[in-house]
């Protein structure tokens, strides 16, 4: 921040230190693991260093800065994963740290379907089946892309269990915004694999003051729709 903007800096600083850090996610690792999601899905490329140190500051690994990325990928894109990923790996060799995370893929090209399949009913319920019967022959192949790809080849990865794969991903889609729909059903996924309202609300606080007011609002009403 320029000399300038001190006043600017004075603000952040009071806001950040004070009722975010009060109502906010609480462990220093899952903090920065959110925080690092969400910067990446803003596409705020100049934030990713200071994110960084604090998750490895917080005792978090290569593997672990890396899979908080690679999980937003399905709803953010590759692109955005790409820059972030750069931004992370030239912050890491700055720091004397290797960037070479561990391989955590546990599928196959034969089983990426049937176990992403499997994550996603077990996430969402049998409903998942219904889902696919339902869809137009056309958007078929949509449906089998969110079951490999999405699924199967992001939340069977190792090192980040299923309730921090499903908060990042509530925490990327509301950092995007206008996906509602998607917001609201994965509200719902967090509840159902034991993430709390109050970790949901927590969360979104913690990234308020990157997406800004309205995202927030819009992510706070997900979360009580799913609770209703």
């Amino acid at each position: 921040m320029q000399q300038q903007d001190k006043g600017f800096s004075a603000i952040q600083e009071r806001f950040l230190s004070g009722q975010i850090a009060a109502n906010g996610l609480k462990d220093p690792k899952t903090r920065a693991l959110i925080g690092l999601g969400c910067l990446a899905a803003l596409q705020t490329i100049g934030e990713l260093p200071g994110k960084v140190r604090e998750a490895l500051e917080s005792g978090a690994s290569v593997t672990e800065v890396k899979e908080s990325l690679y999980q937003t990928a399905p709803y953010i894109g590759f692109p955005k994963v790409k820059e972030a990923l750069a931004a992370v790996n030239s912050t890491l060799r700055k720091t004397g740290i290797d960037p070479q995370e561990q391989d955590q893929s546990t599928v196959t090209p034969e089983t990426r379907f049937e176990k992403g399949l499997a994550v996603q009913v077990k996430i969402f319920g049998e409903s998942i089946y219904a889902m696919r019967e339902s869809a137009p022959e056309e958007t078929r192949h949509i449906q089998d892309c969110l079951s490999a790809n999405c699924f199967g080849d992001y939340y069977t990865r190792g090192t980040l269990d299923l309730k921090m794969r499903e908060l990042l991903t509530f925490i990327a889609i509301c950092a995007i915004g206008g996906c509602e729909p998607q917001a609201r059903a994965h509200a719902k996924a967090n509840l159902s694999v034991g993430n709390t309202p109050k970790t949901l609300i927590e969360a979104i606080t913690t990234c308020l003051p990157y997406i800004g007011y309205p995202r927030a609002l819009n992510a706070l009403s997900c979360v009580h729709e799913a609770c209703k």
